[in-house]
């Protein structure tokens, strides 16, 4: 019988490739995504590395990689996120110990809910700064800033662009999004002044 952690210290402890995360006192197995799931993650992870490296602003990462939330108790496995220079001390080997800067999930059939509403209350509690949650069914993104009241706010872009508060400078053209094939990374870091 393979071995499946009964608490939350179990659960970080695992060096399993674990596509989980722990909820309530149980493990739940994040289900398969995706190639429109992927293409999107897979843009938005070079593009947000790109510029991230060449500002010296932190590190973003993609899932499987953990980010712990204590207040809630819970262990979540976004699809990407950012954490800033300032909370690179929260990086452990096999998870992140608190919230992130941004946090970014990308709707799948099974997550809808998750994402919705759940993770929603999560990352608020948690104090993470920018939730995007993007729909590729939809084609719908919902850009949410936490507010000096702790709460989120849905940030509307401004042209089809949504400006980042929480990655100084970095603007996303929602387009690219849908855009089949994907931008070329050349042309879309061109946009952004990287090159």
């Amino acid at each position: 019988m393979e071995f499946e952690p009964s608490t939350i210290e179990e659960f970080l402890a695992w060096e399993d490739d674990r596509w989980a995360e722990w909820v309530d006192g149980k493990v739940i197995r994040v289900a398969a995504v995706t190639l429109g799931h992927q293409e999107i993650v897979n843009f938005l992870l070079a593009l947000l590395s790109l510029y991230i490296e060449a500002h010296d602003l932190g590190v973003v990462s993609k899932a499987p990689y953990a980010m712990h939330l204590p207040t809630r108790q819970k262990v979540r496995e976004p699809d990407l996120f950012f954490v800033s220079r300032e909370r690179m001390d929260r990086l452990q080997d096999l998870y992140l110990d608190g919230a992130a800067d941004v946090v970014v999930e990308v709707v799948s059939p099974d997550s809808r809910q998750r994402d919705r509403v759940d993770k929603v209350i999560d990352y608020e509690v948690e104090g993470v700064r920018e939730y995007w949650l993007i729909d590729p069914r939809r084609r719908q993104v919902e850009l949410r800033r936490l507010g000096d009241d702790g709460r989120y706010r849905l940030i509307e872009p401004e042209k089809g662009t949504f400006t980042s508060d929480a990655i100084p400078g970095f603007r996303l053209r929602i387009d690219w999004l849908w855009q089949q094939p994907k931008p070329k990374l050349l042309d879309a870091a061109r946009e952004l002044g990287l090159i």
